[in-house]
């Protein structure tokens, strides 16, 4: 399989990272210009990997497309392309339904939606895909697993998912800065929860969430006091509400 990238991006570098390093046969990859200092620095690493003259010269050279670019930006580029039958469109594009896509990418007759992540670069990304399709299981199972949900609209709630990681650090800089309010160092205060919570993350998978929870809330304890707190002053209800939010803005 020959991959095209059009778009050259974080995403872009973390799943060629991903397919390229350390791999004894890695794929070919023909990346997009755009990015050029990403692509450059990616063809420096990776022999397989090749920067394009043109988007138009990822298409001629490769079988399966990503598309990566900024969704903003998405339909004009896109618009550019011509696309044969035989493209398979895997599409990175948050929000862009598969109406549109198949649309703008016809005559291509395969086109899937896909929300890779950024640990594709360790071969660790759990990308969810829809709809299922032989060609991005092959590329995304490389870089991690996949996970297929039932429909699209179970999709968009995957993608709405994905916008909780700025939130997410947010909060521990929030408990690391609280630290340095009561005189920890700042440096001190991020290692320790940065430690802290890194080391909860390893334990994840082996049990449901909600079962995690309850191991770490011993009654009348100080987690089930702080949880108690937040859930009183609505904290779950307000990530509900902005997750509404995220989702209402993918589905337009």
């Amino acid at each position: 399989m020959r991959y095209g990238f059009i778009g050259a991006g974080e995403i872009t570098a973390a799943i060629v990272t991903g397919l390229s390093d350390g791999v004894a046969e890695p794929p070919e990859v023909f990346l997009s210009p755009r990015g050029r200092t990403v692509g450059r620095e990616l063809a420096q690493r990776f022999p397989n990997v090749r920067v394009c003259a043109g988007n138009q010269d990822v298409l001629g050279n490769a079988t399966a497309i990503v598309l990566a670019v900024r969704p903003a930006v998405a339909r004009e580029v896109v618009g550019e392309l011509r696309f044969r039958p035989g493209h398979t469109v895997l599409s990175a594009l948050a929000g862009i339904p598969l109406a549109a896509l198949r649309e703008w990418t016809a005559p291509a007759r395969t086109v899937v939606r896909t929300i890779p992540l950024p640990q594709a670069e360790r071969r660790q990304s759990l990308t969810a895909l829809y709809p299922d399709d032989p060609v991005a299981r092959e590329l995304y199972e490389q870089v991690g697993g996949v996970v297929v949900p039932g429909d699209e609209a179970m999709l968009d709630a995957f993608s709405a998912a994905t916008a909780t990681f700025a939130a997410h650090l947010d909060y521990l800089a929030t408990i690391a800065g609280w630290l340095a309010e009561h005189g920890v160092a700042p440096e001190q205060a991020d290692g320790f929860v940065t430690h802290v919570f890194a080391q909860l993350g390893q334990s994840l998978g082996t049990d449901s969430l909600a079962a995690l929870t309850g191991k770490h809330t011993t009654p009348g304890g100080i987690n089930e006091q702080l949880k108690t707190d937040l859930r009183e002053a609505g904290v779950p209800g307000a990530v509900r509400h902005a997750l509404d939010g995220v989702l209402a803005r993918l589905r337009g």
